[in-house]
């Protein structure tokens, strides 16, 4: 801009100048000459730089606005501001090119706008008086339009950011920032901890009182600012979880055949199940993802996890699962959008199954939780052929479909269950326990037929076709299109296969058999393996022997001479025909160390085959205390603990017999007054005298 004439940014043929004080148009260009003709007729060529740079140049008409302000800056800023932006820009349009925006091609120019007939200068001046400002604002203005669009007509001013610390001392910012990456691990506490804890700091680090600490409502707004997005005061499991998040941006990793890639994981399931200590408790679900279809191969449910659940999981996703009695035959995988008869050929075991896939993992994707970790299931995956990928310490985001999968099975399975507790006690009804529980047996049935029933066929939100993303993929559907690009192998395990994915313990065959956990495992053919060397050196010649800790009634112990495996039987099985696991023979063991009985093995089998005798017929019958039918859950439930507390103390001697009043007669049929003799006896309490008592007080 030389001379307060108008350049222009772009010359293009058609557009009217003045030059030499002559109005001329462009009519041609090439390279950097441009022909002109006047009004005349006559033409002319120049050079364009000395044509812009002349102080006599001026476009004439509409001229370029500059850059556009961007609409997402327009919706940040207060609606007064851009309103006085536009308003600028009508009365500097006008100053430009003679018309005002938005006005006819052939209206004409206000008197004293006219580019023809005033200078640039002259238009500016006129603008000036009109609005009653300096000729040197309008010129400040124009060029600022010019160069920025309508971003240089607005008063940024009323949207500045003040700093974040203000005029607190910087000091108190880095104590404040040390404050907040203290409270990631620690439990949650209000601002007014922060508040001590800085001015604690500033005394360990500079002494008492040198820093000022600002006020408190100073300090709570600092707080604010610093503390957004991080739930120093909120929730401590999000603020751990956000801490543990990479900084950069999350990668996607693509399957794009079943079994690529699959994720474990376990978590507590808010439901209540009936234990095999006949009491309510809460159990654990473990299970599995897969990335390409979304499927569950397999999902268990147990008490606590442990190593041997995690490898049998993984048995299962390999093992078709098999219709169960009362399954609607809508069920079968012949009659599913899986492939069946393609499928058939290749494993005859899919004859009876049902519509779920059988996925066989190459990766799995876990955490270091002490089941993952463990020697058993990484030997599970080393003889599966599985590639074992633990992920990062505490870091969640690398597994996060089965994170979410296993919190839908929360929203979409466990809250239609009887004995549902919420995901929190905030979330908590009253006296759930009370409620009608399931087993943990009845629990995974219904379990299993909701993952064939509801999650393989329910559309699922990460299975959009990039082509139709307005269509979601049920994991069936999408299990059928991918196999018939990647195919399907079987992986048949045989008993061996399962037995080798099964705990391992390093025993010596003495004459009377092995010992494990207390029990005694004997048999004939252990007859030429008693008190010999396994030839295992580095086991200190000790034998290999796998159990299984949800069933106690036998082992296998490897023939380190001959290959292969022995099974071998506790010798009190007979006593107890029902397989039982480690969770009750504990349980019965500490229930006779706390009555003072013997620990033998006979008394323990016998205190295991009463409890799953008890355990067998529920809460509702488990005592002849019962009341009639049409007594509600709760006062039932009541009378229950009442009664067994009432045995459990009669049993030790601690409550004297009732004796019978004299006339009485006993009723044979055992009726309410038998029962009422039975659960407690009536024992007066003396009544407070008030004269008495003051009377022994002199």
């Amino acid at each position: 801009m030389t001379g307060g004439k108008a350049t222009a940014a772009v010359l293009r043929v058609g557009d009217r100048i003045r030059f030499d004080g002559v109005v001329q148009t462009v009519v041609g260009l090439s390279g950097t000459l441009v022909r002109l003709a006047d009004e005349h007729g006559q033409t002319s060529v120049t050079r364009l730089p000395h044509l812009l740079t002349d102080a006599s140049f001026e476009r004439l008409g509409q001229c370029d606005a500059g850059p556009v302000l961007p609409a997402g800056l327009l919706n940040g800023l207060a609606g007064q501001t851009v309103e006085d932006a536009k308003w600028w820009e009508h009365q500097i349009v006008e100053v430009m090119t003679g018309r005002p925006p938005d006005t006819l091609s052939d209206a004409r120019p206000r008197p004293g706008f006219d580019p023809e007939t005033h200078t640039l200068r002259q238009r500016e001046q006129a603008k000036a008086e009109e609005l009653g400002v300096g000729a040197r604002t309008i010129r400040r203005k124009r060029l600022r339009y010019q160069a920025q669009g309508l971003a240089g007509l607005v008063d940024w001013r009323a949207d500045r950011q003040r700093s974040v610390q203000g005029r607190t001392d910087p000091r108190v910012l880095e104590a404040l920032h040390q404050a907040i990456e203290e409270a990631t691990e620690k439990s949650t506490r209000t601002a007014g901890y922060f508040y001590w804890r800085v001015a604690q700091i500033l005394t360990a680090q500079h002494g008492a009182k040198v820093v000022p600490m600002p006020s408190r409502a100073t300090f709570y707004r600092l707080f604010d600012r610093l503390s957004q997005g991080r739930h120093t005061t909120g929730s401590a499991r999000t603020r751990r979880s956000l801490a543990n998040r990479p900084d950069g941006p999350f990668g996607e990793l693509t399957a794009a055949r079943p079994g690529e890639l699959v994720q474990i994981d376990s978590t507590p399931l808010d439901v209540l199940v009936l234990l095999d200590k006949g009491v309510p408790g809460r159990v654990e679900l473990t299970g599995t993802v897969d990335l390409a279809t979304r499927s569950i191969p397999a999902a268990v449910l147990r008490p606590t996890t442990k190593s041997v659940d995690a490898s049998l999981l993984l048995a299962r996703t390999v093992t078709p699962e098999p219709m169960r009695p009362g399954w609607v035959e809508a069920l079968q995988m012949s009659h599913s959008v899986l492939p069946h008869r393609r499928l058939l050929a290749l494993d005859q075991r899919l004859e009876h199954a049902a519509a779920r896939p059988v996925i066989a993992p190459e990766t799995i994707v876990c955490d270091h939780g002490k089941a993952f970790i463990s020697h058993n299931f990484r030997s599970a995956c080393q003889r599966l052929g599985i590639n074992f990928q633990p992920t990062h310490p505490q870091t969640p985001t690398e597994k996060p479909h089965i994170e979410r999968t296993l919190e839908s099975v929360a929203t979409l399975f466990s809250q239609f269950v009887s004995g549902y507790l919420g995901r929190s006690a905030e979330f908590r009804g009253h006296k759930v326990e009370d409620e009608p529980l399931w087993s943990l047996l009845e629990l995974q049935e219904l379990l299993d037929e909701w993952i064939v029933a509801v999650w393989q066929n329910r559309p699922h939100d990460g299975l959009r076709d990039p082509v139709t993303p307005g269509r979601a993929f049920t994991p069936n559907e999408k299990y059928a299109a991918l196999v018939e690009s990647a195919g399907h192998v079987p992986i048949a395990l045989s008993a061996e296969d399962y037995i080798e994915l099964l705990p391992a313990r390093w025993r010596a065959i003495n004459a009377y058999g092995v010992k494990l956990n207390h029990r005694t495992y004997d048999g004939v053919e252990l007859a030429p393996f008693r008190r010999q060397r396994s030839g295992v050196t580095a086991k200190k010649d000790r034998w290999e022997v796998h159990h299984d800790p949800y069933d106690v009634s036998r082992i296998w112990v490897r023939n380190h001479w001959d290959g292969g495996w022995i099974t071998v039987y506790w010798k009190h099985l007979h006593r107890v025909p029902v397989p039982f696991g480690e969770l009750a023979w504990n349980h019965a063991r500490q229930d006779l160390a706390d009555r003072g009985e013997p620990l033998t093995e006979t008394a323990i089998a016998d205190a295991v085959a009463a409890l799953l005798d008890k355990a067998s017929h529920g809460p509702a019958s488990a005592h002849a205390a019962d009341p009639p039918r049409g007594t509600s859950t709760k006062n039932r439930t009541k009378r229950q603990r009442v009664a067994a507390r009432t045995h459990a103390t009669m049993a030790a001697g601690s409550a004297p017999e009732r004796a019978s009043p004299p006339g009485a007669t006993p009723d044979p049929a055992g009726g309410d007054e038998a029962d009422d003799a039975v659960i407690a006896e009536v024992v007066p309490l003396p009544v407070f005298n008030a004269r008495e008592e003051a009377a022994k007080w002199w």
